[in-house]
């Protein structure tokens, strides 16, 4: 698959991701993805962002970055959003929160097998305590 052809692949996966249509992953991810180091399953990988939107009002993401090599992508994105419940281990205040997320992709056949991402929680803690 082309560069060209995985940065379509991968706006549409955010597309959906921020339209809330979960039901599509199945378009962009394997079955089984290794999620950070570990093998789950692709509805587990939902269950989580479903979590995430869940616990964040108003949820998305806007690309920043997109680098595409061979079968690997990476993403630099801000996120936004208000915390309504408890998340990543921290009480809602009411405040809106924007941090940095980091997003490695590995992709086989058109769809990513591993991904890795890291959010600058430490931004979130210092924007809800404020």
């Amino acid at each position: 698959m082309s560069g060209t052809d995985l940065r379509k692949v991968y706006l549409a996966y955010l597309e959906a991701a921020n339209a809330r249509e979960f039901d599509r992953m199945a378009e962009f991810a394997h079955d089984i993805v290794v999620f950070n180091g570990e093998a789950v399953s692709r509805d587990d990988y939902v269950a989580a962002m479903r979590e995430a939107v869940g616990s964040v009002r108003d949820y998305v993401w806007h690309l920043d970055d997109l680098l595409v090599e061979d079968d690997r992508v990476a993403a630099r994105l801000t996120v936004t959003g208000t915390p309504v419940t408890e998340w990543l281990g921290l009480q809602p205040t009411g405040r809106d929160v924007t941090f940095t997320e980091f997003a490695f992709y590995h992709f086989r056949d058109g769809r990513f097998e591993r991904m890795w991402y890291l959010l600058d929680a430490r931004a979130i803690e210092k924007q809800l305590a404020a």
